[in-house]
């Protein structure tokens, strides 16, 4: 099985060149905003948007340049979304290390964020090409209404798996679909290419939250990180609206009465994920995952056959099967 690990040792080099320039971009003689940044970059994720937009770009040319600085920004980006969508939601941790918003509070959180949004918009202009410069402010725009639309659904108690798509989509994919497309551009590729790596990248996306929103419904111990987060916020993921909308399914009512209510106890939580991986929840989003994945594949087939596009397949088989 192929491994994230083993994908990252054949772009080892472009990923180390991609985190210099990180560094070298974020730099500043503020004392505080430097501290921030280092705490940060020691935290930093699987970093699997730029390694995407990478990949894409591998496929018709070197990395170079233009190619790092559209990865760079992609990843600033991203990270600023962290940084804000951790203020929203008041969370205290993230990857098991304290929030920006819990070591320094959400004035600073929330500025400290606008400067990786800056950031990230200066490496896109020094591409020198606006179609990068305009994907990256799509991307902007639709991170945030993503966020909006998830805290209105929570609001709402929205049942409906469609909403939840569109979450998703502008939330996660959106990540994804801009790093396929600002690859490609980099590279000098806008045709069938373009869209198809595109499509790529929105189906990559959507099994990638798919997967993440798995983890929620086993206990925090099995996992081996904190669980039930949705939850307790009131944001519904596609494992518990299967079953939700499963039609003469005994217990459902009482579990959406619970769901109704402004907060749920550890106790209801448990009861709730449970609920969902009893009734088939999970092995729903599997499946889901697994047709996702074949059209994902068949994107893939129009392009040439090559060692990049194996690559490609084999990076959504790893986020699938992963246990992190």
């Amino acid at each position: 099985m192929t491994t994230l690990k083993t994908i990252n040792r054949i772009h080892a080099t472009e990923l180390e060149q991609l985190n210099e320039r990180i560094r070298r971009v974020l730099q500043t003689d503020n004392s505080l905003m430097s501290n921030i940044v280092l705490s940060l970059l020691r935290t930093r994720g699987k970093q699997l948007r730029p390694l995407l937009l990478m990949m894409c770009a591998g496929l018709f040319g070197k990395i170079d340049d233009k190619v790092l600085s559209a990865a760079a920004s992609v990843e600033l980006l991203h990270n600023a979304s962290l940084i804000h969508d951790d203020v929203v939601d008041n969370s205290m941790t993230r990857r098991s290390q304290p929030t920006v918003n819990a070591v320094w509070d959400n004035h600073i959180a929330v500025l400290a964020g606008d400067y990786f949004t800056s950031s990230a918009m200066q490496e896109a202009i020094s591409t020198g090409d606006i179609r990068i410069v305009e994907s990256l402010c799509k991307l902007g725009r639709q991170l945030s209404l993503g966020e909006i639309d998830q805290i209105y659904n929570a609001r709402e108690h929205s049942f409906n798996e469609n909403n939840y798509y569109r979450i998703i989509d502008y939330k996660t994919a959106s990540l994804f679909v801009a790093s396929a497309e600002m690859g490609c551009l980099a590279a000098g590729v806008d045709d069938y290419r373009l869209e198809a790596l595109s499509e790529y990248a929105l189906l990559f996306g959507r099994c990638f939250q798919i997967r993440d929103d798995i983890f929620d419904y086993f206990p925090a111990e099995k996992v081996g990180k904190p669980t039930g987060n949705d939850l307790r916020e009131g944001k519904m993921s596609l494992p518990l609206l299967y079953v939700l909308n499963r039609e003469g399914l005994e217990g459902v009512d009482d579990i959406k009465k619970m769901l109704m209510s402004d907060t749920l106890s550890d106790a209801e939580i448990s009861h709730i994920q449970a609920f969902a991986r009893d009734n088939g929840g999970i092995d729903y989003a599997f499946d889901v995952m697994e047709r996702l994945r074949k059209r994902a594949c068949e994107c893939l087939s129009k392009l040439p056959q090559c060692t990049g596009r194996d690559e490609l397949e084999q990076l959504i088989d790893f986020t699938i099967s992963r246990n992190f």
